[in-house]
């Protein structure tokens, strides 16, 4: 059976990589095997072509944008090092600028999602790279906390948000049964970007000073995001009606249980990014270059984890079932952070921290589109979860450096708060799972 064969009039709309339970004596042993991926029906006309030189032009569309949404916050752990030392203020201070970057860019995702499911693609991501370049330019020329706060906090925050989401709902659109492995591919671009923005900003500054090592970043912005404007082409026809948020939405329990899984999952998930070099430098003894290298080490290692993921996920064992055992071996490891005492063990955490943080990012958008079966709701759906990050993205890092810092610097308690957390979160996402497909286990979601 292929899509081509299926009436779309009869089609079942579940969401995609969820298996489909046949009717008795109606499908063959081949067709037991297909997903709903293979049987979405066809929205307004467009046969997706699940893969082809044009589909694969719109993953790498994403791709870009996502080294530049995901890339810039991820860089963030540098900059604080420089400002604490810099600024003289303590960490949950210097974390607030961080932290306001992730709230917008995640929180202005319900906007520009409903924006994307209404045809503006190419203005809003248009104005979110404006945005993201001259919010950058600006924090190349502060001085003062409220400076960087404003550029770099606000107006990059403002612009990552706007630009992202429209790109992952055309590429969305392109693909039913290789869906997972194209979002994750296109996820790659966060892992690659966390690891080139960071270098740009520790190596350049000796060289050129803190001013041009972030204008070179903008500059590095500017043409990933008009290449991926060239690229982008959108098909499917505008929904130009509708609300901003479907809050129908919570009322379906596997949403509403996903929802509340990932607040709590980033309320802790980016407390190692932001604090781990700090920890190697405070508490093990690294120096200040070599505490860098192991941010970048822990970024680098999720660059292979993510199509690796993907790929598992895609053809095996389904987004949501890898989402759920990659949050159990990443709430295990932040816990494990506790027993490192020595530079060898910082390394071994780096490199376990950055595969699973990396998986759990990357199967992130891939998981929520497995609730998801209407594509042209891609947008407003996946939009309005990543705004409930958002809220917890403001307010995890400045948490957890008020755990340190009420704690005379020292991070057991802020590790033991981030631990338990994503594996309550986990506990949410298994519910989700059971409460989209029962008590069924062997079950590709």
């Amino acid at each position: 059976m292929s899509i081509h064969s299926v009436d779309p009039e009869k089609a079942p709309v579940l969401a995609p990589d969820v298996v489909a339970e046949p009717a008795s004596g109606e499908t063959s042993e081949s067709e037991k095997k297909l997903t709903t991926s293979d049987i979405l029906p066809v929205a307004d006309g467009f046969v997706p072509p699940d893969g082809g030189a044009v589909a694969w032009m719109q993953v790498f569309a994403m791709f870009l944008i996502c080294t530049i949404s995901w890339g810039t916050p991820s860089a963030f752990g540098v900059y604080q090092l420089y400002y604490v030392d810099t600024l003289r203020l303590t960490q949950s201070k210097v974390s607030w600028i961080g932290s306001m970057q992730f709230l917008l860019t995640y929180g202005m995702c319900t906007f520009s999602g409903r924006l994307a499911d209404a045809g503006y693609i190419k203005s809003t991501i248009g104005v979110g790279a404006f945005l993201t370049v001259f919010g950058t330019f600006m924090t190349s020329l502060g001085s003062e906390y409220w400076h960087f706060f404003l550029s770099q906090g606000v107006c990059v925050g403002l612009g990552l948000g706007t630009m992202f989401m429209p790109p992952l709902a055309v590429a969305s659109s392109y693909f039913t049964t290789r869906r997972t492995m194209a979002l994750t591919c296109a996820a790659t671009g966060t892992s690659i970007g966390s690891v080139i923005f960071p270098s740009m900003i520790q190596y350049l500054i000796p060289q050129v000073g803190f001013g041009w090592a972030v204008r070179v970043t903008g500059f590095f912005s500017l043409a990933c995001t008009g290449t991926a404007l060239l690229l982008l082409k959108p098909r499917l026809k505008p929904r130009k009606s509708g609300p901003l948020v479907e809050w129908n939405s919570f009322k379906e329990p596997p949403y509403l249980l996903y929802s509340i899984g990932v607040f709590l999952l980033y309320w802790a998930l980016f407390f190692g990014s932001f604090y781990i070099n700090s920890f190697a430098r405070n508490i093990i003894g690294f120096s200040t270059v070599d505490s860098v290298q192991l941010l970048l080490l822990s970024n680098g290692m999720s660059i292979p984890a993510r199509p690796v993921a993907g790929y598992i996920a895609n053809w095996h064992v389904g987004a949501m079932n890898t989402y759920i055992v990659s949050n159990i071996g990443f709430g295990i490891v932040t816990l494990a952070w506790i027993a490192v005492h020595d530079r060898a063990g910082m390394y071994v955490l780096a490199i376990f921290f950055g595969l699973a943080n990396g998986i759990c990012q990357g199967l992130f958008l891939a998981s929520m589109a497995s609730l998801t079966s209407d594509p042209r709701k891609m947008g407003t759906r996946m939009g309005m979860v990543h705004t409930i990050v958002g809220f917890a993205t403001l307010a995890g890092p400045p948490t957890a450096g008020a755990i340190i810092d009420s704690s005379g610097g020292k991070y057991t308690y802020a590790q033991i708060w981030a631990g338990l957390l994503i594996i309550v979160a986990t506990g949410l996402f298994v519910s989700s799972r059971i409460a989209k497909t029962g008590l069924v286990w062997k079950v590709k979601i």
